[in-house]
This record gives C-alpha cells, structure tokens and sequence, in this order.
C-alpha cells in the first residue's frame, strides 16, 4: 500500500492569496504521486492555513516548502527569512490547528536566520487490514479417518474401474 522509497520535493512560492489554492494542490498531486492519498487533506489543510498566516502577516512573503516521505511518516516544512514574523505571536492560532491535526509539530531556526515550522503525518499501515486476525471457517468439528494402506502393486495390476473401486473401498 504504501512506498518504501524515501521521497523529498521543495517549492518556492512567492505567498499570496490566489497561491494559497495552487500550492496545496501542487503538494496533493505529488501525495498522490508517491500513493500517499490518505494524507493529502490534513497536509493541504495545514499547508492553507500556514500559507495564509504568512500572507497575513510576514513582510516578506517568499517561502519555501519542503516534503520528506520516508516510508513511515511525511515531514511538511516551511521556511520564511521575515525576522518581523514571530510564531510565538503571529502564527499562535494557526500552529495551535496544526498541533491539533498532526502527529507532530515544530518550530526552529536554521543556520541563515530563517524560521521554520514544520509538522509530520504518520502513514497509517494497517487501513486496509484487519488488526486483529479472524479465525479461520468452517472448522471441522470431527477427524476425518486416515484411508487404509492400498499396495500400490495391487492399485496398477487391477483395471482401471477395480482401481476406481479400491480407492473407494480404502476412503
């Protein structure tokens, strides 16, 4: 169901209210190109609503979005270079609804100054699968008798009907 191979996919975006739309479904499609189906709404969600807390606030509106598929969870990553926009301030409803729909969240800084929020989505293996195994039907409530020894010199010198008969006689 789900791809062992790891996966990674960036964007620059230059935010902006009608980019909000195209990016999340630029990142649905290439959840749907690694058969991760399962996880293309609460990624796009989380993606709208990060997108949307950046145009609304930060004063510089590039960003770049970052996607880790590593065979057990998808990391989202965005990182803006606005020293103006503070996730402790700005962004605390929008990263409080991230919190609330992943299976992780962060906040840190990199090397150049630059702010990123992340959060992941863990792959769900067993959708398709029962978790707990079911017994296997019909069970067979009696022992079926173990057919008598025929020789099998007897079996190849009669005909073929008193051959027939022998294997019905040993059943």
């Amino acid at each position: 169901m789900k791809t062992a191979v790891p996966c990674y996919y960036h964007l620059d975006v230059e935010v902006s209210p009608e980019r909000v739309g195209q990016v999340s479904r630029i990142l649905a499609a290439h959840l749907r190109y690694w058969d991760l189906d399962n996880l293309v709404d609460p990624v796009c969600r989380g993606a709208e609503l990060l997108l949307r807390a950046i145009d609304e606030h930060a004063t510089d509106k590039h960003t770049s979005i970052e996607m880790w598929w590593n065979g057990q969870h998808l990391i989202t990553a965005f990182g803006d270079d606005d020293p103006d926009l503070r996730p402790d301030q700005d962004l605390r409803s929008c990263l409080a609804d991230i919190a609330a729909m992943s299976d992780g969240w962060g906040c840190c800084a990199s090397d150049t100054g630059s702010k990123i929020i992340w959060f992941s989505q863990r792959a769900r293996a067993g959708q398709r699968v029962p978790l707990v195994p079911i017994a296997p039907e019909p069970t067979l409530r009696e022992g079926r008798t173990v057919p008598r020894e025929e020789p099998v010199a007897a079996l190849a010198a009669a005909p073929a009907s008193a051959a027939d008969d022998a294997l019905e006689g040993s059943r």
